[in-house]
């Protein structure tokens, strides 16, 4: 695990001092203060989870029950629905509503759902026919859920294994907050690996800090004992199967990934099959039953059961500190109390009034007391087969949750089965402190055990000293042995599932509490009563602005701290955007943008220093960090005012001073890429390293303008009219732009900009070199496409490349983005570049992959075929791109336009040395005109440069999917006229 995760339940952190003249990493040194850049941190966490039974209908029933605006009563366990009409839980009523304390934005700051059964598996077939996931349930259950919550809440998790679904989504102060989300499937079900059973497990961190772990699965199911043994196994299988990817934090990685048990915070929850053995079901339902309709224990001179919704048994949870009470006894008190008001004698006993529902033998909560040791789950706990290693649960205060008779009311399995209702669906938690005391209790009792063994090998049966020992509040007088007749009940002796097996500290209690655990008995769509839970969680979260200027203050005190004697030398950070010292912050950067900022770099020691930057000589050529946009140069001012450029390594004397030189550029596009879908940021570490002396670290921050190269075509056609930019940002956007927003056209509005600029130019070109006697159209049949024919310097490239690349992102005019004195056939050859590089950046090309791949096993001989047959080939490609349209169209409009641009420049008449070559190259047919010849090669030439930027193909090297890609483009350059 890496150093800047700690261990939440601590409840501080020691700072230990950084030791002046001891050499260690700046890492190390920050992490050595850190409580001082930790801030407490509190937020509430909803868990709900639901076997929906792939009913339909379930997902218009989730706003009843799981989001926050529902008056979620804490009777809707315990219902008294004999008359009482249907009705949804968000309807006003006599229901106690839960209790909600208002957050920053009156909600919860994660929503954790759990759902089992999202497709029907029940016949063999159709489970076959599912093994790759249908996508349509994780559709329809996350727009449910999104419709359901407030706005501006952000998606965390969405994974599906077949029948499980596990959707995360936090709020818009948390979500920030989160980073290293890792999902993982585990099957455990058709021969022992299949979907239909299993888990699904993901771990995020919340705050750099502290690890959450969400568990939802769906155990195998079945009340014999063989089937509680196959549910045992699952567990097993899911813990020692699940492994998550390793944390990253401040560029540390963990050597190896988090398995389940190393999080600070555990929930796990789901269908767990758990049932009620050793019991009659007929016996538990028609009990049940008359709970559920307040029939229960009423004599003739008790009122009888209350119509309508003011039949209400209200249940409060026993964690709760008010007094708790059945409505039914409160109107059964009230009659008594009315019918005796004038006789002294019969005033009601308050003795008789019980304060706790358990003590009750005619509540709910005593018969749910009495099923509860009945539980399979807590018998496997007891026994410590599972889930007792610090797992813990809430009081179960509700009616069980299985089996129910979807559509109605508290009527329990009617069917041939008739299985006996059971809490199947249960939420359990746990924290690091409950599985290290767990821990701890064994390695006392393995410590224990060999104290004992020694003792009997010395021959000492008993201690010694165990008069001195004794302890009157402990230990007790020796107890009769037990009736005979209790020990058919021993295995189900009470056991509390929130015993972690040693005494808990005050620290631990404040890191989490459940503030709620209940079912809503009001959902009747599905077999199976959703759960819901709500917890508080206390944590300790770093508070990055504090930690970045405490960075900076330890990389200033180490410099400060060297020893005078050796090489050292003094930073200065001039310009920039950012208003900390010491960091060089570029402001907003856009793509083939280029910021600079000086540095002053001064030898304050007594000694020569020697010095460079470290990141030009130590990464990787697939890194994407400092190597990528970062370039780095040393300058001597010079007496003129100039700037003589040094080397990359520089040794200054005592007194000298010399300036260094950060420019920031993105030209990459894998960067580019990257940084559109949010997984890397503009944030890097400078390093000088000082020969024999100290090294700086010299922080370097820039802000990402999204831009519309390196994106998909699906991305493309959603972006409204008025550009990338201010889409993404207006609408917070954090990564890729999915599916879920609307699509405002046919193609790349950028794409549609670029041709239409440059058929413009190019027919400006022309124009130009009529009337102008010192400009002159290149001859050359690769003009303007080929950058071996650019007349433009390439210093000035870039800059007019990033001018055109702005306008494209914020939908500015393309013509106004480049200077007026610019030649018509610079910019021509500009505008051609960026169209170059905004199709090489597509990261689906103009034609797709599978598209391709489909072509070329229907087109395999491309290269033999003769022109005649061309256009019905042409249709032939038209109707297979036809599958994707946005495609297709963009596929024509490009290919339109290098046409026309063929047309426009092969008026020249003069030709050039490379033109006669690729004329010696080609073979014309008998009677064809020079026009003809020089289109032709012009339209070579165009498909060698365009069609490796338009297919994605995963072979760049087969020269025969080279020669058919060319091909393919070249007919669609030839005129339709043409044989």
């Amino acid at each position: 695990m890496a150093e800047s995760i700690r261990d939440p339940t601590s409840q501080s952190i020691a700072s230990d001092p950084v030791e002046i003249g001891v050499p260690q990493s700046l890492a190390r040194a920050v992490l050595s203060r850190r409580s001082e850049y930790l801030r407490p941190a509190e937020i509430r966490v909803k868990v709900g989870t639901w076997n929906v039974a792939a009913c339909t209908g379930t997902d218009k029933d989730l706003a009843g029950w799981f989001t926050e605006d529902a008056e979620v009563g804490r009777s809707l366990s315990a219902l008294d629905i004999s008359d009482a009409p249907p009705r949804r839980s968000t309807e006003s009523g006599n229901e106690a509503p839960e209790p909600r304390r208002a957050g920053k934005n009156g909600g919860y700051d994660l929503y954790v759902l759990g759902l089992q059964e999202v497709v029907d598996l029940n016949q063999t077939r159709e489970y076959m026919n599912r093994l790759y996931v249908d996508n349509g349930p994780m559709e329809k259950w996350t727009a449910a859920l999104e419709a359901a919550i407030p706005q501006g809440y952000q998606l965390v998790v969405s994974e599906q294994m077949t029948g499980l679904l596990l959707l995360v989504y936090a709020s818009p102060a948390i979500a920030p907050t989160i980073s290293n989300v890792s999902t993982q499937q585990v099957g455990t079900g058709l021969l022992g690996y299949f979907g239909n059973k299993g888990a699904v497990a993901t771990r995020l961190v919340l705050g750099e800090t502290t690890k959450l772990l969400f568990v939802n699965c769906h155990l195998a199911s079945g009340a014999d004992s063989a089937s509680l043994n196959r549910r045992c196994w699952d567990v097993g299988q899911i813990v020692s199967k699940t492994q998550f990817d390793p944390i990253v934090i401040g560029g540390v990685s963990d050597d190896e990934g988090d398995r389940i048990g190393d999080e600070d915070f555990a929930f796990w929850f789901g269908d767990m099959n758990f049932r009620l053995d050793g019991l009659p079901g007929d016996d538990i339902r028609r009990l049940l039953t008359l709970h559920a309709r307040g029939e229960y224990d009423l004599s003739n001179d008790k009122p009888p059961p209350i119509e309508g919704d003011d039949g209400i048994i209200v249940m409060r949870s026993s964690e709760s500190d008010d007094d708790t009470t059945t409505m039914s006894s409160m109107h059964s008190r009230d009659h008594s109390f009315d019918q005796s008001f004038d006789s002294e004698s019969s005033l009601p006993d308050p003795d008789d009034f019980p304060e706790d529902p358990s003590q009750d033998p005619a509540s709910l909560q005593a018969t749910i007391d009495s099923l509860l040791p009945h539980d399979q789950l807590r018998r496997v706990i007891k026994q410590q087969k599972l889930f007792h290693d610090g797992w813990r649960e809430g009081s179960i205060s509700f009616l069980p949750t299985f089996k129910y008779d979807v559509g109605t009311f508290g009527l329990f399995d009617t069917s041939e089965k008739q299985r006996a209702p059971s809490w199947c669906d249960r939420v359990l938690y746990r924290t690091r402190k409950d599985r290290e005391a767990y821990e701890k209790k064994v390695e006392e009792l393995k410590e224990a055990k060999l104290k004992d063994e020694e003792m009997r090998a010395r021959g000492i049966e008993e201690d010694d000293d165990v008069l001195f020992s004794y302890d009157p509040d402990t230990d007790g007088e020796e107890q009769p042995p037990k009736a005979a007749s209790s020990e058919a009940y021993d295995e189900y002796e009470e056991y509390d599932i929130n015993d972690t097996g040693a005494e808990a500290d005050d620290g631990d209690q404040d890191q989490i509490s459940l503030d709620f655990y209940t079912s809503h008995q009001r959902i009747t769509s599905s077999d199976h009563k959703p759960v819901i839970s709500v917890f508080t969680l206390r944590y300790d979260a770093v508070d990055p602005e504090k930690k970045a200027q405490i960075h900076s203050e330890i990389a200033f005190e180490l410099d400060r701290a060297e020893n005078e004697g050796r090489p050292g030398v003094t930073l200065i950070v001039e310009g920039g955007h950012g208003q900390t010292d010491g960091v060089v912050d570029f402001g907003e950067v856009g793509f083939f943008e280029t910021h600079s900022c000086s540095i002053t770099i001064a030898n304050t020691s007594s000694a020569a220093a020697s010095f460079e930057f470290l990141h030009e000589t130590q990464t990787s050529e697939d890194d994407l960090g400092s190597s990528k946009w970062l370039k780095t140069s040393f300058h001597r001012p010079d007496d003129d005012g100039s700037k003589s450029q040094l080397g990359s390594s520089v040794t200054l004397e005592p007194g000298e001073t010399i300036l260094a030189i950060v420019e920031a550029r993105v030209s990459e596009i894998p960067h580019v890429r990257a940084l559109n879908d949010a997984s890397c940021k503009l944030d890097d570490v400078l390093v000088l390293r000082v020969e024999g002396g100290k090294d700086h670290f010299v922080p370097v921050h820039g802000t990402w303008l999204p831009s519309c190269f390196g994106r998909s075509i699906d991305e493309l056609i959603r972006v409204p009219e008025y550009g990338i930019r201010k889409f993404v940002k207006e609408k917070n956007i954090q990564g890729t732009i999915t599916y879920d927003w609307d699509v405002h056209c046919s193609a790349p509005r950028e794409l549609f900009k670029l041709t239409e600029a440059i058929q413009t130019v190019a027919e400006r070109c022309i124009a130009d070199e009529a009337m102008l006697e010192d400009l002159t159209v290149p001859r050359d049949p690769g003009w303007p496409f080929d950058s071996s024919t650019w007349t433009v310097e390439v210093a000035k490239q870039d800059e007019l490349k990033a001018a055109l690349i702005s306008a494209l992102d914020t939908n500015s005019p393309l013509a106004d983005a480049l200077p007026v004195e610019l030649l018509s056939t610079q910019k021509l050859e500009i505008y051609s570049s960026i169209l170059l590089l905004f199709l090489a950046s597509l990261m689906d090309g103009l034609v797709p992959p599978h598209l391709w791949a489909k072509l070329s096993i229907e087109l395999p001989n491309l290269g033999s075929l003769p022109v005649a047959s061309w256009p019905d080939v042409k249709n032939h490609i038209l109707d297979s791109l036809s599958m994707s349209p946005s495609h297709n169209i963009a596929f024509v409009f490009l290919t339109a336009t290098l046409s026309r641009v063929v047309g426009e420049l092969t008026s020249a008449t003069q030709p050039s040395p490379a033109l006669g070559a690729l004329t010696r190259r080609l073979s014309f047919r008998p009677g064809e005109t020079e026009a003809t010849r020089k289109r032709r090669m012009r339209e070579r030439r165009y498909a060698e440069i365009v069609s490796p930027l338009l297919f994605r193909t995963s072979d760049d090297k087969d020269k025969a999917k080279k020669d058919r890609e060319r091909i393919v483009l070249e007919m669609f350059l030839r005129k339709d006229d043409r044989s």
